[in-house]
């Protein structure tokens, strides 16, 4: 089980970036807003983080509560980032989606051996973020504004995934485009923390319109050389696409 999910996780990563075109983001065409990492280095990131993944399921079934999985999971999340930017020289091409597809993997390890639910591995994480200064963008972003981004996402049980993003790759025929409208679905719908952080509310606000209209995959491309150009980069919406190929490929080998 947790080899499984492990060579999951990283398929999901891999496949998220090989999906063109991502308006803002890296793919097979371009760098999107990015100056600093591009396709072959999410590769890279991709494959030295599929051992972490196979870790992160394994501690699921090592603790009885909740709290004793997230302690374990955190050192093992920070190995993780570690070589992360070892293989990409530095840049952080993964760490949004590690957290995510890592709690995952310990998720399902525990639901598979235990029956019940790992619910509450995040919450406990507010009280602390409160009591320290914020570390990542995301923590900035909510702080700042309340936009609670992938946390609060993996918090509530990834509803965008669930009920937007997931049901664009259900049973789709062409998976390239299934993955552009599936992420054109979040990035309509959610703030995403990386475009809060780059351009401030108004250019959240702006992406999510825009994407809201996007139609096709001309559509997206345009979009990517508007994004592009205004140095905007919807990371968040990028790594629950990631997320939503991780469930997609659960539900096939189930």
């Amino acid at each position: 089980m947790p080899e499984r999910l492990g060579r999951l996780a990283a398929d999901a990563l891999y496949e998220e970036v090989w999906a063109t075109p991502k308006p803002g983001l890296v793919d097979r065409a371009n760098n999107g807003a990015h100056d600093d990492m591009d396709y072959a280095s999410f590769l890279a990131s991709a494959t030295v983080l599929r051992p972490w993944f196979v870790r992160c399921a394994e501690e699921g079934t090592r603790h009885a509560s909740p709290r004793a999985a997230l302690d374990a999971l955190r050192p093992v999340g920070l190995a993780a980032e570690r070589e992360m930017y070892e293989a990409t020289g530095g840049v952080n091409t993964h760490k949004g989606a590690l957290f995510s597809l890592g709690l995952l993997c310990a998720a399902a390890t525990r639901v598979d051996a235990r029956g019940a639910r790992a619910d509450g591995l995040c919450a406990r994480e507010d009280g602390a973020l409160n009591a320290r200064p914020p570390q990542t963008r995301g923590e900035q972003m909510y702080l700042a504004h309340g936009v609670r981004g992938v946390r609060g996402e993996a918090e509530a049980g990834f509803p965008s995934v669930l009920d937007l993003a997931l049901p664009a790759l259900c049973g789709a025929s062409d998976r390239n485009e299934a993955l552009v409208t599936a992420l054109l679905r979040l990035m309509a719908t959610l703030t995403d923390t990386n475009v809060l952080g780059r351009g401030g509310l108004p250019a959240a606000q702006s992406v999510r319109a825009r994407a809201a209209v996007c139609r096709t995959l001309a559509d997206a491309s345009a979009l990517d050389e508007a994004l592009t150009h205004e140095r905007l980069s919807p990371g968040g919406c990028a790594d629950l696409l990631a997320v939503s190929v991780f469930f997609d490929s659960l539900n096939f080998e189930i």
